[in-house]
């Protein structure tokens, strides 16, 4: 199963500058070094915003997560990176109770795939 509704996902801007591309950022900076040895960067900052979303349309959702709040839904897949070498990464998304937008949560490396 896709993510519901992914060409509405929302993925804030300050999610991705201020946390995921952020070197400076406490819990960020270590998802900002494996981002941006696949060629992202916070300059060009668009461009993963536009990977997450297609990793979410295309990727199938690994596990889904029912709360008081609302769906989170967490997909494993590929994500295309600027160099090409589109390496495995896990995505969170959240549908809010009366929603139907996901909305980005974070994302990082899986676990035992070679992310070279």
């Amino acid at each position: 199963m896709k993510l519901p509704n992914y060409e509405k996902a929302f993925v804030p801007k300050e999610k991705i500058t201020n946390y995921l591309l952020s070197l400076i950022h406490r819990d960020g900076c270590s998802k900002a070094r494996f981002f941006m040895r696949f060629g992202f960067s916070a300059e060009q900052w668009e461009t993963l915003t536009r990977a997450l979303k297609f990793h979410a349309g295309y990727n199938e959702i690994t596990k889904t997560e029912i709360s008081y709040f609302g769906t989170r839904y967490i997909i494993e897949g590929a994500i295309c990176s600027p160099d090409r070498r589109n390496p495995s990464i896990r995505s969170v998304w959240f549908v809010e109770n009366g929603s139907d937008i996901p909305c980005f949560v974070t994302a990082y490396p899986v676990k035992g795939k070679k992310n070279d």
